[in-house]
C-alpha cells in the first residue's frame, strides 16, 4: 500500500494585533482586524516580538520562510498619525520621530532574519507600511485593490534616512525611484510589476496569500542554511546595513548534499 503523504503541521499563536501561524516550514505573520494597521508603538512592538518568536522557533538545521500579510482593506497605512496628534500639537513631531526611530529595528530584524521573507500585500501599503513590505525579499500584490504609496512629498516632509536608503538600494531603476520618491505615485500592482518593485500580481487577496505560501514552500525546500542566507542578503545592501548598524561576517557551512 502506498503511504499517505503527511500534511504539514499547522500551529497558530495570536495576540490582539497579529497572529503567527506555522504551516510546515512556512511562518505566516498576519496583521489582524479590519483597521488600517497603523504603525504605532504597540503594533511595532508586537511585530518585533512576533519576528523574534519566529526566529527562535526556526533552527540552523531546519530551513524555513516567512510570509507577512494582513486582513482587511489595508496591508498597513503607515505611522499612526492620530496617535502622534493625540498629545497635542507640541508632542506631534516628537511622537512622529519616536515612531520613525522604533520602526527602524523592524527593518533591521527583517534584513537579518535567517530565512527568505515574502510580503503578501493584500491591500493598501503606504508610508512606513510600504517600507514594511519592501523590507522583505519578495513582494506579491493583488491587482483588484490596493496601492503602494510613499506620501512624504505630498505631506511636505523628507524621508527618514534609512527609508531613503532602502528605496535607493532596493529599487533597481531610476524610473522606479523617481515614481516612488519624486512623484509620490500611487502604484497599482501591475504598474509596480512593470517597474520591478513587485514580483507578481494576483487577482484577489486569497490568491496573493496562496502564491506566497507556494513560493515560501519552494524556498524552504531548498534547505539553505539560514545564517548563510542572512549574510548574503546583508551583503546585497551595504549602505542600508551601514545605516541600520548591521555588521556582516563570513559564514561557511558545508552542504552535505553536494
Amino acid at each position: 500500500l502506498a503511504k499517505k503523504k503527511k500534511k504539514p503541521t499547522t500551529t497558530t499563536r495570536s495576540t490582539t494585533m497579529c497572529t503567527v501561524e506555522k504551516r510546515g516550514n512556512v511562518f505566516i505573520l498576519t496583521l489582524t482586524g479590519d483597521d488600517e494597521h497603523r504603525l504605532n508603538p504597540n503594533l511595532i512592538s508586537t511585530i518585533r516580538s512576533a519576528i523574534s518568536d519566529i526566529k527562535s522557533q526556526s533552527s540552523r538545521t531546519s530551513a524555513a520562510a516567512l510570509i507577512t500579510t494582513a486582513t482587511g482593506k489595508f496591508f498597513s497605512n503607515g505611522f499612526d498619525l492620530r496617535w502622534a496628534q493625540s498629545g497635542g500639537s507640541s508632542t506631534f513631531l516628537p511622537r512622529l520621530r519616536h515612531m520613525v526611530d522604533i520602526f527602524k529595528p523592524v527593518v533591521s530584524d527583517l534584513l537579518s532574519l535567517p530565512m527568505p521573507t515574502i510580503a503578501a500585500v493584500t491591500g493598501h501599503a503606504a508610508g512606513a507600511g510600504y517600507v514594511l513590505a519592501i523590507s522583505h525579499d519578495y513582494l506579491l500584490m493583488r491587482k483588484d485593490r490596493g496601492v503602494l504609496y510613499m506620501s512624504e512629498l505630498d505631506m511636505g516632509m523628507t524621508f527618514p534616512e534609512y527609508m531613503a536608503v532602502i528605496f535607493r538600494e532596493k529599487l533597481g531603476s531610476s524610473a522606479a525611484r523617481r515614481q516612488v520618491m519624486l512623484r509620490a505615485a500611487k502604484l497599482r500592482a501591475e504598474e509596480a510589476v512593470r517597474l520591478g518593485i513587485v514580483d507578481s500580481a494576483h487577482d484577489a487577496a486569497e490568491e496573493v496569500v496562496t502564491a506566497a505560501v507556494r513560493l515560501g514552500e519552494q524556498l524552504a525546500a531548498r534547505k539553505w542554511n539560514g545564517e548563510v542566507y542572512a549574510e548574503i542578503r546583508k551583503a546585497l545592501y551595504p549602505e542600508l546595513c551601514k545605516e541600520l548598524g548591521l555588521s556582516t561576517r563570513v559564514v561557511v557551512v558545508p552542504n552535505p548534499r553536494l
